[in-house]
């Protein structure tokens, strides 16, 4: 596992720009939202999936995203999906439920987790993610984030991510 050391050497090493914030620890959308009030930018959540096949997937959405889960195996390209267990995130992205981002994609073999970036984040200036823990938030261009993960051998997907229509 590479950690966040590594991370910050790839950054410096690609010259990506970023912002940092150290914030407390937050584990969900909902208890992030008074940290996030004060950062700019497009702020994400992540899903941690397993497809029929046991195909592992990371999928990064906006952050106040409702994501069909029905539909959404058809937009990525895989069959009936289920979240994956908190062992298997440990053992394939090297972090905890809480922390997950698309960053983690730095300790995950390639081949091993498909990751996709929803297509609205995927052309943002600034989108927010954590640099493998939920005490900070990095803000970087959803164009630098996918150039991060194909730099660590991945191919990442970029989709249309359907959401539920809101009540």
């Amino acid at each position: 596992m590479r950690g966040e050391e590594g991370l910050r050497t790839d950054l410096a090493a690609l010259a990506i720009p970023f912002a940092e914030h150290e914030h407390e620890a937050v584990f969900t959308v909902e208890q992030s939202r008074h940290v996030d009030a004060g950062i700019p930018g497009a702020h994400t959540k992540n899903l941690f999936l397993k497809d029929a096949k046991g195909v592992f997937w990371l999928v990064t959405v906006p952050a106040e995203a409702r994501v069909d889960l029905k539909a959404l195996p058809g937009a990525i390209g895989c069959k009936r999906v289920s979240f994956g267990k908190a062992d298997d995130m440990e053992r394939l992205i090297g972090i905890a439920p809480g922390s997950v981002t698309p960053l983690a994609m730095i300790n995950a073999e390639p081949g091993s987790v498909t990751c996709v970036i929803e297509a609205g984040l995927a052309a943002a200036s600034r989108i927010n993610v954590h640099p493998l823990r939920n005490t900070a938030t990095l803000g970087l261009s959803g164009a630098d984030v996918l150039r991060l993960i194909g730099h660590w051998g991945h191919a990442p997907r970029v989709a249309e991510i359907p959401v539920q229509e809101s009540a």
